[in-house]
């Protein structure tokens, strides 16, 4: 019996931009955190309270480019126009000290621009700035298969491949 653990390692990614490369000019993504929303239940003979999952808070996501960039400055200036911004790494698999395997990690997001950096200059170093977005699709892929995908403007959260608002969207006649 082996007791050697498996250990996944993501350390880098690349960030496209309607379908292009951003390589070498952001500095750092922060992807979005699902938080979800809970109503509370409290009822006559029930000892306490209990909170059920109404929903899902705003997603938003940030990005921090280590310059100006005219391509991304044009897209993050208009917050009436969708951007789709892909996130892709190469998750290596680790037992023990072998590296065993490397899988494509994938996020796709649908996001619209909440603002445009115009940067921060100091003396001797570089122009960065950070555009936040407004997010309303991702999906999560890891090895081809996908982990999570929500699209708020189209009722569907699909977790592990089980459709979690399939009845509700049928309840509603949508």
């Amino acid at each position: 019996m082996s007791n050697k653990i498996s250990i996944n390692r993501l350390t880098n990614a690349n960030i496209y931009m309607d379908g292009g490369s951003l390589l070498g000019r952001a500095e750092e993504i922060t992807l979005p955190d699902v938080k979800y929303k809970e109503s509370d239940h409290k009822a006559l003979g029930m000892f306490g309270e209990m909170g059920f999952t109404s929903g899902m808070e705003k997603l938003t996501c940030k990005v921090k480019w280590n310059s100006l960039y005219p391509e991304v400055l044009k897209k993050t200036a208009n917050p009436f126009k969708a951007i789709k911004l892909q996130v892709r790494g190469s998750m290596e698999i680790y037992e023990g000290d072998d590296r065993v395997d490397q899988v494509p990690v994938v996020v796709y997001l649908t996001v619209r621009s909440k603002g445009t950096p115009l940067g921060t200059f100091k003396a001797q170093d570089n122009v960065e700035g950070e555009t936040e977005f407004a997010v309303s699709y991702y999906k999560q892929d890891i090895a081809g298969e996908t982990i999570t995908e929500v699209d708020v403007q189209a009722n569907i959260w699909i977790v592990d491949g089980e459709d979690l608002l399939a009845t509700y969207r049928t309840n509603l006649g949508i």
